[in-house]
Parts: C-alpha cells; sequence; structure tokens
C-alpha cells in the first residue's frame, strides 16, 4: 500500500520531471517562446500536442522510479530518454537543425525532414508510452524467488493503518 507521504513524493517528482522536459524540449525547438532560440518557421498545430503528451508521459515515468521495490531492467529508462530526444527532434524546427541541413541542405530539411517530423513525434510517443507500460507492468508484477517460489510483495504490514505499525 502507498502511504500518503510516498503519493505525494511521486505527485512531486512527476511534476519536477515534467517541468525539466517541458523546459528541455519546449525551449530549444522554441515550441515555448524564449529570447535564446528562434525559430524560423512557424510551430505546427500538432507540434504543441506532442510536446504536451512527452511532457506528460515523462513525468508519469519519472514518479514510477520513485519506490524501486520492483527490480526491474533499465531498457524503460533507457527508452524514455530515447523517445524525449526523439521529441525533441520531432518538434524542432527544421530549418534551425544545423545537423539536417548539414546533411540534407535548407530544401532537403523543409522538404524531406519536415514531413518526416509528425512520424518522429508518433514514433517518440510510442517509444515513451511502450516504456511507461512496461515499467508498471514491472511495478505491477510478482517476483519469483530464486527456489522458484512465488513472493508476493504485499504483507500483513503494508494492509495495517498508519498507528497501528
Amino acid at each position: 500500500m502507498i502511504t500518503r507521504r510516498m503519493l505525494w513524493l511521486r505527485v512531486g517528482v512527476a511534476v519536477a520531471a515534467a517541468a525539466v522536459v517541458a523546459i528541455a524540449v519546449g525551449v530549444p525547438s522554441a515550441v515555448l517562446s524564449n529570447p535564446f532560440f528562434v525559430r524560423m518557421t512557424p510551430v505546427p498545430w500538432w507540434s504543441y500536442a506532442a510536446w504536451a503528451l512527452t511532457v506528460g508521459l515523462s513525468g508519469v515515468l519519472a514518479a514510477t522510479y520513485v519506490d524501486r521495490r520492483a527490480i526491474a531492467s533499465a531498457t524503460p529508462g533507457r527508452a524514455g530518454i530515447l523517445a524525449n530526444v526523439g521529441s525533441v527532434l520531432a518538434v524542432g524546427c527544421p530549418v534551425c537543425n544545423k545537423l539536417v541541413v548539414a546533411a540534407l541542405g535548407v530544401g532537403g530539411a523543409l522538404g524531406i525532414w519536415a514531413p518526416i517530423q509528425p512520424v518522429l513525434a508518433a514514433a517518440s510517443l510510442a517509444l515513451l508510452g511502450w516504456a511507461l507500460w512496461r515499467r508498471l507492468t514491472a511495478l505491477r508484477s510478482c517476483p519469483v524467488a530464486a527456489d522458484g517460489a512465488r513472493q508476493d510483495r504485499a504483507t500483513t504490514a503494508d494492509f495495517a493503518p498508519e498507528g497501528d505499525s
């Protein structure tokens, strides 16, 4: 059972992580207006949706790491980082990305890269959703001991009122 303190800690981590991701993705891509980066093309409508979903899913994924009772692989965490990088590339200005312009030129950035960006946004959101699903599945599973016996994480102490333990 999650205590009230642990619940608020998870909410705090989710909000803090979401704020960090919002700034880390929104500022360099100029989805958030700022004096540091100027976007040379207008922000398409889907960029705001992809940015908002990335922020929300990343916050929830980060909150799942607060209580590490379930031992799970690091794959969901790495997939979450990769999805956030993909989201930055997806919502960023195609002409402002120096790597894309160096590889494809300005015409290629607008003619080839810009049409691919919504697909990249969908792929990064799908990867982030998969990472969250995998993490939540691992947290809800019951671990198996070395001898093959199932170990339930829930004990009678988990169901006792807070004042009785």
